[in-house]
């Protein structure tokens, strides 16, 4: 979906006649017009609130607002704003305004700490954090109760014993649901190897992808989870988030790795739905994986004054809860996320709001992310298959990364 949304503002106030081009991706899954609504109304008081500032937004689906970006940029056509799903090859070109370049000094400090740390380069803040969500462990409460079970996995192998009550129980398709397909391989992987005390970088921020603590994570889900048929009949390598969500709403899984948008289909869908931390090796996991969407502003065009009075009103409080709120996501700022945790509202999403200020996201800021990312998603699935070997994929996969951040 193509839509152009022009504004009506006067010239001659602050921006003197400039008019922004934004290109933002849309969130409305089911298809309607709430994301074109959210930046309609948006822009006309940010347009009414700045005499001489126009906005016209572009929304694009996210299966071509990045490449569409891409292309704008390649043309020498760069919006001044993107809102999409990464800044890091824009930020090293040289592309992009850095955030106190544009922003105040109060919206810049308003940020989530784990998503300013991803947003940067080089300690350099390019990608503004736009929208945020966690992860928690998903179950399906009417599963658990006919298949006998009365608590919450903590562990790894409560979770195991818990699947396999579920097989023996009910009539699940997938007691645990693993969707190493190539869809988003990276993001589940990357909840597993955290909740096994390892993940993508090590304290320094440098690539471990073939850790110790990694490969034994592999070993595990491969050993105790994929080997015992407790995870379906579509292998790992074979089933996409998408598809193990869906099969969740229709009540065929017991349990599986959700993000909040999962939360609202599954109770519309009639599934009573339980949520708790991911379990761990030893206890609950000590971090949770973070994800965000960003938001950057292109220098060439030069509207960087204009860019930083659009960007500072979007990031109020009001705006980002309206958003995050529409969309069942997590709001990327301190101010607006204790008071989104104090409504009652949006009770169902204190979990995941409880998780978010000590979660830790993909390594984003390496341009060399992009191809790693593409690596694990191809190949990771198979690693816990048949003749499967987490310690040899891991650590072809840790070199190429290795060889191409050292490019950077």
């Amino acid at each position: 979906m193509t839509v152009a949304l022009a504004g009506c503002g006067t010239s001659g106030g602050a921006g003197d006649g400039v008019t922004l081009k934004l290109v933002a991706a849309d969130y409305d899954v089911a298809g309607g017009e709430s994301s074109k609504k959210y930046w309609a109304d948006l822009t006309a008081a940010f347009e009414a609130d700045n005499p001489g500032i126009d906005v016209e937004v572009q929304i694009e689906s996210w299966n071509d607002v990045d490449r569409k970006v891409a292309e704008m940029v390649e043309a020498g056509k760069a919006p001044d704003i993107a809102q999409i799903g990464a800044y890091a090859d824009y930020a090293a070109a040289g592309k992009l305004y850095s955030a106190d370049q544009m922003l105040s000094i109060p919206v810049q400090s308003n940020f989530l700490p784990p998503l300013t740390d991803a947003g940067e380069m080089k300690r350099t803040l390019y990608g503004l954090p736009f929208v945020a969500s966690t992860r928690l462990l998903f179950y399906n409460k009417d599963l658990f109760e006919d298949a006998g079970i009365t608590g919450v996995p903590k562990t790894w192998d409560e979770l195991k014993d818990d699947a396999e009550l579920i097989k023996l129980n009910t009539g699940a398709d997938y007691p645990f649901a693993l969707p190493l397909g190539p869809e988003e391989a990276q993001a589940e992987t990357m909840m597993w190897l955290l909740s096994g005390g390892g993940g993508y970088t090590d304290e320094l921020g440098r690539y471990a992808i073939d850790s110790p603590q990694n490969v034994k994570t592999l070993e595990w889900l491969k050993a105790n989870l994929v080997d015992e048929g407790l995870t379906g009949p579509v292998a790992p390598a074979k089933l996409n988030r998408k598809d193990a969500f869906a099969a969740f709403t229709r009540g065929e899984v017991g349990m599986l790795n959700g993000h909040p948008s999962l939360l609202q289909a599954a109770k519309k869908a009639g599934v009573d739905v339980g949520t708790v931390a991911l379990p761990g090796r030893d206890g609950p996991a000590e971090t949770a994986m973070g994800v965000a969407d960003w938001i950057m502003g292109f220098k060439q065009n030069g509207h960087r004054k204009e860019i930083g009075a659009f960007l500072d009103y979007l990031f109020s409080d009001r705006n980002v809860l309206e958003f995050a709120g529409q969309n069942n996501l997590l709001p990327v700022t301190v101010s607006a996320q204790e008071t989104m945790r104090d409504d009652a509202e949006h009770a169902d999403l204190k979990e995941f709001l409880e998780v978010l200020p000590g979660s830790v996201l993909p390594p984003v800021g390496k341009t060399s992310w992009a191809a790693a990312s593409e690596d694990i998603k191809k190949n990771i699935g198979e690693v816990v298959g048949p003749g499967g070997s987490p310690a040899r994929t891991l650590s072809r996969i840790s070199q190429d990364a290795r060889a191409a951040e050292a490019a950077e």
